[in-house]
Parts: structure tokens; sequence; C-alpha cells
């Protein structure tokens, strides 16, 4: 096969990849608002209240002074009706946020982005339905549009990332499907900032690794506008730049900073809304502290988030129910970590020694001590222990001499070849899992970590390896399911799910 008729084959297999996964993420969308519509219809709510909305205070203001007629009815207020109340939990933030702004202080806790998207699509787009289902109905909408959108189009974009970082279609595709079915799917398809998000972070990566540097940065930085962890893409940018000249660098801390510029504005946005004309007495607590962080104050005062105070005997049953995404993170970290010890010791500066380097360097050293035997040419099915590769490792960066069997050499062909590329999500991933288990409401973990790649590349390595992968991929499969089942059942109904 010529190289030219091969890439077409790429080519061609990569499009169809992305048909197919264009098919599951489609579907998977699907299937999630069936299950709303499902269990909506089937179960009460445990909690009714998210469909208590009062106009907004500004409204309220402004009829207090010129009282001003009730607004129209709608056509289908049945309708309507069933899309407000199916909005639960953070997605009622979010909608008012959408119609009245920032009202409140704990309000804060949500940033602009989605809102802001939401409030432009329902007026662009959705605004000749106000008169059919109402307002607050076509928000709800607009919410419900643009988190599946988005939710298939980062899919498509971690095919993409996936493909860089990995150089395996096959395996890129599983990660995807994967990521299509994860555990905390509901999320994606609810009015929820985690499909913007996953968007804007696959995206700004994918960009970032295919030489489009300006446009990653502009992408990661409006992940940064969209969830506060959004910030930590900027290690990208900086792992990058670690080694490189002091020019480079500072280009390389202008794009962080432009990654952080958006998440240090709305602080500075909620300050002055606050803060700002208050007397001494009438000030808030963090608007006296040195540094005023108004979203950290809110998760700790409004939601009790902080180092070690999840830690109570009550809360067992929730590490029980982050603890299968918890343990795939651990396991996916220290995988990809025995397999690059130096590099991560390094935190990426060093590069790693190649594989053909490896075995370039130990064939000319054994080769001086015996003669090459024809037998050793034979393809090998042994595979050096995990603790085998890195003393070989080691011994050939020091220039050491490596006493190796003949066998050993050949059998150096089997180390998996892993991308030092892969090296800044693993420790995006190790910061993502250190302040979901010590500092966060440890069952957010299952949604705060769904939008790493890492997750889905180690389960779809270990889902395709020979002997455990079978057994390994039907547990995997039913974790995702169970949670998709689980999670569309309670978190629709208003019942607490992560």
């Amino acid at each position: 096969m010529t190289g030219k008729t091969a890439e077409q084959s790429s080519v061609s297999g990569r499009r169809h990849n992305t048909r197919h996964l264009l098919w599951y993420a489609l579907a998977s969308r699907l299937l999630l608002l069936t299950l709303i519509i499902l269990w909506r219809s089937l179960l009460c709510s445990y909690d009714s209240s998210s469909a208590l909305n009062p106009p907004c205070l500004s409204t309220i203001s402004s009829n207090s002074s010129n009282p001003s007629p009730s607004p129209p009815s709608v056509l289908l207020p049945l309708v309507g009706s069933a899309i407000e109340n199916s909005v639960v939990w953070d997605g009622v933030h979010f909608l008012r946020i959408a119609e009245c702004g920032y009202e409140y202080e704990h309000s804060y806790a949500f940033l602009p982005l989605l809102p802001i998207c939401i409030r432009i699509l329902s007026k662009a787009v959705f605004g000749p339905l106000v008169p059919v289902i109402g307002y607050r109905a076509v928000l709800g909408l607009s919410g419900y549009l643009l988190s599946n959108t988005a939710f298939v189009f980062a899919a498509l974009y971690l095919y993409r990332l996936s493909i860089i970082v990995l150089k395996d279609s096959e395996v890129a595709l599983r990660a995807s499907i994967l990521f299509s079915l994860n555990p905390a799917s509901i999320f994606y398809s609810s009015i929820y900032s985690e499909s913007l998000y996953a968007l804007l972070s696959f995206g700004g990566l994918y960009h970032f690794l295919n030489g489009a540097g300006y446009i990653a940065t502009f992408w990661l930085a409006l992940s940064g506008f969209t969830r506060s962890n959004g910030v930590l893409n900027a290690g990208s940018k900086a792992n990058e730049f670690m080694s490189l000249a002091l020019r480079i660098l500072v280009y390389g801390a202008s794009s962080c900073l432009c990654i952080f510029a958006p998440f240090i504005c709305f602080q500075l946005y909620g300050y002055f809304n606050i803060c700002r004309g208050q007397s001494v007495d009438e000030l808030r607590p963090w608007c006296k502290a040195r540094l005023p962080l108004l979203y950290n104050y809110i998760q700790s005062h409004y939601w009790g988030v902080g180092f070690l105070r999840y830690f109570h005997v009550k809360q067992l049953p929730n590490f029980l129910l982050a603890s299968p995404i918890l343990s795939l993170a651990l396991c996916a970290i220290i995988y990809y970590m025995k397999l690059l010890p130096n590099v991560f010791i390094t935190l990426g500066i060093q590069a790693p020694l190649s594989r053909n380097e490896l075995v370039g360097t130990a064939s000319t050293l054994v080769s001086k001590d015996r003669p090459r035997n024809s037998c050793f040419l034979k393809s090998s099915s042994i595979t050096l222990q995990d603790d085998d590769t890195p003393r070989l490792r080691r011994k050939a960066i020091k220039g050491e001499k490596l006493v190796m069997k003949p066998l050993e050499i050949e059998a150096l062909v089997n180390v998996p070849s892993v991308p030092v590329v892969i090296v800044p999500f693993v420790l995006h991933l190790c910061v993502m899992v250190s302040t979901a288990f010590f500092v966060m409401h440890v069952q957010v973990a299952t949604r705060f970590l769904s939008s790493s790649p890492v997750l889905y590349w180690f389960a779809s390595l270990i889902m395709g390896s020979p002997g455990t992968g079978k057994k390994w991929g039907y547990f995997i499969w039913s974790y995702c399911v169970a949670y998709i089942l689980l999670g569309s059942l309670l978190f629709s109904n208003f019942y607490p799910f992560t």
C-alpha cells in the first residue's frame, strides 16, 4: 500500500468513525431527554420548590412605583409549565440569572457564560415562541438545546483531541463513545454548565495541540468564564513553555493570564456590585478580606465547601457514590505515572527516552559481548515486568551498561508507547481528584471529573487489552448504564444525585 493510499484510507476511516460517534452522541442525548420526560411523568418530585419563581427584583421595584398590567396569557400554558417544572437544582439558578441577572450574593457561584448564551439564544432564535409558551419556558428550552448541542460537539472534539494524543483512531473512538455514555450524562443533558465547559475545554486543547495557539487561548479563556475549574486549563499552556526561552515564556505567561482573566473579571464584577458604596458596618465579611474572593466565600459560607470539611461518618454514603469515578481516576493516574516516571517527576520538562533509542542503546551494548543470533530475531511473546522498564530506562539515560538478555531486548518492542503530551492531562486530573476528594462535596466528583479526557482514554485502553479487557468492559459499561438510569430518575425528580 502506497503512502497516499494509506493516508486516504486513514482519512476515510476517521470520517466513518466521526459519523459513528455522531450517531452515538445524538442517540445518547435523545435517550437522556426521553428518560427525563418518562420519570417526570411517572413520579412526583421530591421537592417542587423549583416551580416557585417570583418576578425579578428589578421588575418588582419598577412595578411598585409604576404599576403595570399583568403579563398576557400564553397559548400553550401546559407546555410552558412542563418545561419550567423540568428545570431543577442548579438549572434554576442559571435560568434565574439569564432572566434577571445577578440579584443575590450566592448567585455569583454560577459563572455567566451559560446564562449569557441562554439569554441570547432565547431572544435571537426562540423569541417568536414567547407568546406561545412564555418567556421562562423559552429560557428553559434554550438551555436544553444549548447543553445538548454543546455535548454533541464536545464528543466530536474529544475524538479529534484523542487522535492527536493517542495516535490510535480505534482507541480514540471507544474513548469518545464512553464519554457519550458517561455516568454523569444527566448533567450534560440538563441546564448545567458541564456540556459547554466540555466543548470549550476539549476544543481549546485540540486547537492548542494542533498549533492554533491564539484560538486555543480564546477557547480556554471562555472555559474559565463557564466553570471555575476552567482556570486549571492554563496548566496546558504553562507546561508547554516551562523549558523554553524567556521570550517564549513571556508569551506563555500572557496566554495563561488570558485564561485566568474571565474568572478574575467576574470576581471584580461581584466586588463592585456588592461591596462598593456600602458603609463599613454593612460590608459583607469577604469584602473586608485582604484578597476579597467572592467565589471562595460563597462556596464556604453557603455550601460548606472546604478542606476536610466533608469528612464525617454521615457522609459515607456519598463517598461510596463517588468511589467508582475516584477509583477509575486513581488507577489512570498510577498507570500513566508508572509508564513515564521520570517525566512526571520533572513535570514534563524532561522528555522520555524513546522506545527506539532504548532498544538501540541496549542492542549496541549487548552486541559488543555476544554475536547476534538469528533465533533472537523472531517475535517474542515475553514482556517485561512493570518494574523492569523503569530500571532499563534509568540505566540507559545514565549511559550505564545494560545487563540484558537478547530476548529482553526484543521484548522491549511490546512496551506500551505513551506520548509525553499526555502528561499535562494527567497532572490536571491529579489536581481535580485531590480537590474533589479533600475539598468539595465528594459526591460531585462524578460530574466534576467527567470532563477529564484521561478517564476515557484509560478506560478505552483497558477495555481493548487482551484477556481482561472484556471483563473490564462489562464492568465499565454496567457502571455507566446504571448511573445514567439512576441519575435520570433521581435528578429529574429533585432527589439528591451527585
